[in-house]
């Protein structure tokens, strides 16, 4: 956790114990508000967006901009995530909206090249690859 660590409020505990129980899995904070009214935890929607950017800023949650005017998800990594070091590409099928995890050494080469050939650092958090998924593209 970075210096000047978050205060742990009751909320933010709730919220990080409800996604560790969902790892890997891409959740709209909409849809953690609907999860938390229909629990019957008081967690207002400013709460809950406000706790999600701060779980982002320590490293515990990845958020996804899927598109510039639709909802990000968020997905719980952990610390252990950045302790790994591994690099996670995204790819999002424009068919079935699925979004799937792309470990792959020929993009990681790609990341380098664009780096040193172009001066230009690709941050793979916030890098998804659109198209059509494996599934989708066999049902033609």
């Amino acid at each position: 956790m970075p210096a000047g660590s978050t205060y742990r409020t009751k909320q933010r505990e709730i919220l990080l114990k409800f996604f560790e129980k969902k790892p890997g899995v891409h959740i709209t904070a909409g849809e953690v508000l609907e999860y938390m009214n229909s629990r019957g935890e008081s967690i207002g929607q400013a709460t809950i967006y406000r706790q999600l950017e701060k779980l982002v800023d320590e490293g515990l949650l990845n958020k996804y901009a899927m598109t510039p005017a639709g909802p990000a998800c968020f997905e719980y990594v952990g610390m252990s995530a950045h302790k790994s070091g591994g690099t996670c590409f995204h790819c999002k099928c424009e068919k079935c909206g699925r979004l799937i995890h792309m470990h792959c050494d020929e993009l990681e080469g790609i990341s380098t090249h664009i780096l040193n050939e172009h001066g230009f650092k690709i941050n793979p958090l916030r890098t998804v690859f659109y198209g059509i998924c494996e599934d989708c593209n066999d049902e033609k």
